[in-house]
Parts: structure tokens; C-alpha cells; sequence
């Protein structure tokens, strides 16, 4: 069977499916996220799957000895073999109704190896998710050359930049909808009565409906930028501060809140897959380019550190960016799988 053909009880004891869910890589993850997209029509059902897996507790260790594993396995067989002889059993007369002995069979043994609780699958309406249960939590992260497109339980759309990581809950609280960054992500949030909060290390970014950009880099520096609506920002320092569009606040290392206006263009054009350097030193241009098409980039010979780039690619592959790049500047390039080797030629 087709996944686009699953149901949730197949999506339950699919154990590709099963090992996304809890022990996610970058290998299911990237199968999951491109069927998703794929198949928008199953993401109501893969979601009520997904809580109802998070929400059972695995044996961290499961162990199945060579006797229970061999007569799983004949069962399997007997049962196949056994509706095989009905079936010939039955040939001219009225089809009768063909009980799936196979799937169950298989079905019971992936749940018997994994551990899983009969009760939770064959009744996922009564899963707890009370206060005191596992709480499901999506964590999406995007390694360098990769970007995606997330919507949320409420329609807000996030499009998390490459270097990034977000997490949030599949079904939000009443009163709040709570997501946490690490990177940088354009949101459009869906307006309505619960307040949307971005958190982000010690800061939080609270709005109603609005579209905006965060970036937080690594070694602590902030930025908000504004596009439509409101947004109130706090830290846990005290400071604070509301934006109106157009208006970006930025947070340098030492803390401090500050307000300054931005280029839609140089903040946001990421989301659109549009590159943009502006006035950027070489280091800043280095730092763009591996996170963009995640590659390591390495210099040799004398560059001249004070020398800035400008340029804006819309969906350029690597090989054009810097042949663009390089052009006027006397620097070669070589690219090798993911290295790339830039020299000075003078």
C-alpha cells in the first residue's frame, strides 16, 4: 500500500513512520517533510498519528529472544498460508469477506518489538493528553543549504532559514500560541484572539497578526524587522520595546535595545530564495555563502580584508554567485563536492 492510501491505524504501525516520529534524522526527516509537501491533504492525519506516538512510552530497550522471534514470525506464515487455503477453499462460490490475517499479523509483531500499547492504538481517541502526559512537541531543524516552509495549527506560515531550528506544539494551548527559535525565520502569523509569542534565547517577541523577520545570531546579537502589524518586545533584563512597520530593533552583544529601519529586500529576500549582499565584507560574503548552499569555503593566498561585495542573485546556483562574485576581482574558484577553494590568481 501506497502512504498517499494510509489511514491513521496504518500511519500507527508503519515503523518508518514510528522512527521519524521519535527518533527523527536527517534521512526520515527530509523523506517526511518532501511527502508532506507532496501530499498536504494527509497532514491532518499524520499530525493526530504523530500525537498519538509521542504520547506512548516506549521501552527505551526491547529485546526479543530467538524463540518469540521465530514463532512470530511462523505465525505470520500460518496465518498467510491458512487465508490462502480459503481463499482456494472458496473459489466459485460467493466471495466471502477476507479478513487481513497478514497485516494483522505483521502489525502485531511491529507493535510487539517496539513495545507499544495494544489499548493506545486500537483506541487512540482515549489518549491522554492531560496535564501530567508526554506533550507533543514538533521540533523542525534546518541544517545549512536547506530552507522550508511550515503551517502551523492555526495558519501561520513560517519560513525557517538554513542554519535554524524551531520548535512548537501541535496543538496550541487557549490562551497561547508559543514557538521557540534558534536562527532565522519569516513569520506570518494568522490574526486572532490567543497572542502569537516568538522566543528567542532570553527574549520573547509577542504579536496578534502580523508579518515579521527574526534573526538571532550566534554570538547573541538580535534583530526584529517589521514588515505589517505590531510586535511588543521584552527581555528578561527589563528592556523593551514596540515596533510599527518598517522599524527593526536590534540587539547587539552587550544587550542593549535600539531602533533603526531596514531594506525589505536584504532582510526578508531569503524567504523569496532571492541573495542579497550589501556593501558586505568578505568575511560577512563568506559566511552567507556556506550557509546558503552549505558549503565550507576556504581562502588561500593574500585577500584584501577590507574588500566589500555588492550583488543580488534570485535563485542562482553556486558555480554563477561566484563567478558573479569574482569577476571583477582577479580571485578563482574551485569547487569540489561540498569545499569550495578560493584564490588569489595576482
Amino acid at each position: 500500500m501506497k502512504y498517499e492510501d494510509y489511514t491513521i491505524d496504518n500511519f500507527l504501525m508503519d515503523d518508518f513512520f514510528i522512527h521519524w516520529v521519535k527518533y527523527p534524522n536527517e534521512n526520515n526527516r527530509h523523506f517526511w517533510e518532501k511527502w508532506l509537501g507532496q501530499h498536504p491533504e494527509k497532514r491532518e492525519i499524520v499530525m493526530q498519528a504523530v500525537m498519538i506516538i509521542s504520547s506512548v512510552h516506549y521501552q527505551s530497550k526491547t529485546v526479543m529472544d530467538d524463540r518469540r522471534y521465530v514463532e512470530a514470525f511462523e505465525n505470520i506464515l500460518k496465518a498467510d498460508n491458512e487465508s490462502d487455503l480459503k481463499k482456494t477453499e472458496k473459489k466459485g462460490k460467493r466471495r466471502a469477506f477476507n479478513f487481513p490475517w497478514r497485516g494483522i499479523a505483521a502489525g502485531v509483531m511491529i507493535l510487539f518489538c517496539l513495545g507499544i500499547s495494544y489499548k493506545l492504538i486500537i483506541n487512540p481517541s482515549k489518549v491522554d493528553l492531560s496535564e501530567g502526559s508526554t506533550v507533543t512537541m514538533i521540533k523542525r531543524v534546518n541544517p545549512a543549504g536547506r530552507k522550508s516552509i511550515l503551517t502551523l495549527s492555526d495558519g501561520t506560515r513560517i519560513f525557517l532559514n538554513s542554519g535554524s531550528e524551531i520548535s512548537y506544539s501541535s496543538d496550541f494551548s487557549d490562551s497561547l500560541r508559543l514557538v521557540s527559535l534558534k536562527g532565522e525565520a519569516f513569520f506570518e502569523v494568522q490574526k486572532e484572539k490567543r497572542p502569537f509569542v516568538v522566543e528567542t534565547g532570553q527574549t520573547k517577541i509577542k504579536v496578534l497578526g502580523t508579518t515579521f523577520n527574526v534573526n538571532q545570531k550566534q554570538n547573541g546579537a538580535l534583530t526584529v524587522a517589521l514588515v505589517t502589524g505590531k510586535v511588543l518586545i521584552n527581555d528578561q533584563k527589563g528592556n523593551e520595546m514596540q515596533l510599527e512597520p518598517s522599524e527593526m530593533m536590534v540587539r547587539g552583544e552587550d544587550g542593549a535595545f535600539h531602533k533603526t529601519g531596514f531594506d525589505p529586500l536584504t532582510l526578508t529576500g531569503w524567504k523569496d530564495k532571492i541573495l542579497v549582499f550589501r556593501e558586505n565584507s568578505f568575511v560577512e560574503v563568506k559566511e552567507k555563502i556556506e550557509n546558503w548552499f552549505g558549503v565550507t569555503l576556504l581562502l588561500e593566498g593574500n585577500i584584501d580584508a577590507n574588500m566589500t561585495y555588492s550583488g543580488t542573485y534570485k535563485e542562482e546556483s553556486l558555480e554563477n554567485v561566484l563567478r558573479g562574485m569574482l569577476f571583477t576581482s582577479g580571485l578563482a574558484y574551485e569547487i569540489e563536492d561540498k569545499m569550495v577553494t578560493i584564490k588569489n590568481t595576482k
